[in-house]
């Protein structure tokens, strides 16, 4: 059938309204929004009301979104700080192992056949990378011991989807190993070629246009860098066989050395949240309301058979490979949904090895266990702190989430340089945003933790943990970013001291009307000065007055 454009937009228009609509609804219930995403796809999917009949288009769009998300996660993981996860990723490749050898000796005991059970122990291996790093972000548990755990399990499963999807394909379809050899000989020879091509290009030929000048004075180019790397690099790895979302991470990572990578990660933020919308939105697509209910019993059993056993046999994982049990155990829950890539696996068995009935089973148990996520995620400091046996649960989120007491001066001026020197003689730590390269790079040479990007956008602020300072400096000079960025810092950090500059008086109200404490009244400040320098001058030349005249 040949694709009508206009359907096309009609569907993703439906999509985004309903995950609206119902994530508005989810989060008003102090829910995730995705479950409402969720929700909106099995409503309007060919399964029940049949809005959308058409996944495909949508789905490549989706896919595209999961790039993205591993491609902003790839800015904040460098070479360096990737070797750092060596025992988690260590522990991920066990967990695959481990959870795919249990999954399908389980499937053998209920009396399916062979090639079945090793699909579905194949499905059980793979967790939901998107989701998971999506929620540890916002929570802002990336850097905690059990968020980095999760995360080298979780990347090591994204490495692992091809070599599972010719797995699957030679069980179920009846590829030949050696066909299924030579495939994986040329992806790997892919991946080298890949890594070589992107290194090239993001450390000889992106550092030239980053560096440029009319790339710093236009705000849409760095827009459309950002777009073409990440969109770019997942295409490149679909060429050589590799998963599109592992080859934007490849191009993340790379590119996370560079001062831009603060700015290019919030540039692609709202591009890669619509496309997140889609894809959460499409895998609800799959769902089948009515079969659900009519197997509610079932599907419960299984989510609960599922969750318990991927939780285990993770932290087991991780514990063998010498993580502590109270991180493993937080990690392990993190990771025990099935993921969205066994869908992949579930669509390839389809007809072969797994009937209509088996593959409803199987993405309605994918599903519940998604929607279930949130809730993991949040569960597992606590669990940690369970694990540990002391302590309480409020402790255990202060573990996560550290109190670090810096300060953050938002624009590196001759103002922004005289607050942030003052505060470091003081001893506080102080962290530095500017959108200007040169700026921030001589406030890093100054000792000081400094980021490029635009203090205005959510995910900037983000970056530079804003949720954590104590106090936060806004010195821009100009009154329509100052205020929008107040009002951004007010937003993420209520519970910080905000600063702001107000250069002409005409903008002190409105800056303490977006939510600054203390502002600072730079006209009111010179008068003060002036006049109080041009007493001290005149009263000098006045001349002295005879004794005893009045």
């Amino acid at each position: 059938m040949p694709i009508d454009p206009w359907q096309t937009l009609v569907d993703i228009l439906a999509l985004l309204a309903g995950g609206f609509l119902l994530g508005a609804l989810a989060e008003r219930l102090r829910q995730s929004a995705i479950l409402g995403y969720l929700a909106a796809g099995m409503l309007l999917g060919p399964n029940a009301l049949n809005v959308v009949a058409r996944r495909g288009e949508v789905e490549i769009l989706a896919e595209l979104g999961v790039a993205l998300l591993l491609f902003s996660i790839g800015l904040e993981f460098p070479w360096q700080r990737l070797r750092g996860l060596g025992r988690a990723l260590a522990g991920g490749a066990v967990q695959i192992a481990v959870t795919l050898v249990v999954g399908a000796a389980a499937a053998l005991s209920l009396g399916l056949t062979w090639r079945a059970a090793a699909v579905a122990g194949a499905m059980l291996a793979l967790s939901s990378t998107a989701y998971v790093l999506r929620l540890l972000a916002r929570r802002t548990e990336m850097d905690s011991p059990h968020g980095r755990l999760a995360t080298g399990v979780l990347l090591v499963q994204d490495a692992a989807v091809v070599p599972l999807v010719l797995l699957v394909g030679v069980v179920a379809l009846g590829t030949s190993p050696d066909a299924a050899a030579g495939v994986l000989l040329r992806m790997s020879a892919g991946a080298v070629l890949l890594a070589a091509g992107l290194w090239l290009v993001f450390h000889v030929v992106a550092p030239r246009l980053l560096g440029s000048v009319v790339l710093q004075r236009n705000r849409e180019l760095p827009l459309v860098l950002a777009v073409v790397s990440g969109l770019g690099s997942a295409i490149a790895a679909h060429e050589v066989g590799l998963s599109p979302a592992i080859g934007a991470f490849l191009a993340g990572m790379l590119l996370a050395d560079s001062p831009f990578a603060t700015q290019v990660r919030a540039d692609v933020g709202a591009v890669r949240t619509v496309l997140m919308a889609l894809f959460f939105g499409s895998i609800g697509m799959l769902g089948a309301p009515a079969w659900i209910g009519a197997n509610l019993p079932l599907v419960a059993a299984c989510v609960v058979i599922v969750v318990m056993a991927k939780a285990l046999l993770a932290a087991i994982a991780l514990r063998v490979t010498g993580a502590p049990a109270a991180q493993a155990a937080a990690a392990g829950l993190c990771v025990a949904q099935i993921g969205e890539f066994s869908f992949v696996l579930a669509q390839t068995a389809r007809g072969s090895v797994l009937d209509d009935e088996g593959f409803q089973l199987v993405i309605s148990v994918t599903i519940a266990t998604l929607a279930l996520t949130p809730y993991l995620v949040g569960l597992a400091p606590r669990l940690a702190t369970v694990v540990r046996r002391g302590g309480t649960a409020a402790r255990a989120d202060s573990a996560a989430h550290p109190a670090e007491g810096h300060v953050l001066v938002i624009g590196w001026g001759p103002t922004g340089q005289a607050v942030g020197r003052r505060l470091r003689d003081e001893g506080f730590p102080v962290h530095v945003i500017d959108l200007n390269v040169r700026l921030a790079e001589s406030a890093r040479g100054e000792g000081f933790t400094a980021h490029v990007g635009d203090a205005s956008h959510p995910d900037v602020l983000e970056h530079a943990a804003v949720e954590r300072a104590l106090a936060v400096a806004v010195t821009l000079p100009d009154p329509r970013a100052a205020r929008s960025t107040v009002e951004q810092v007010r937003a993420q950090a209520p519970c910080a001291r905000v600063f702001a500059r107000a250069r002409y008086n005409l903008y002190h109200r409105d800056l303490e009307l977006a939510g600054a404490q203390v502002v600072i009244d730079e006209e009111a400040q010179v008068g003060r000065a002036l006049a109080a320098s041009l007493a001290e001058s005149l009263d000098a030349m006045r001349p002295e007055r005879p004794a005893g005249r009045a």
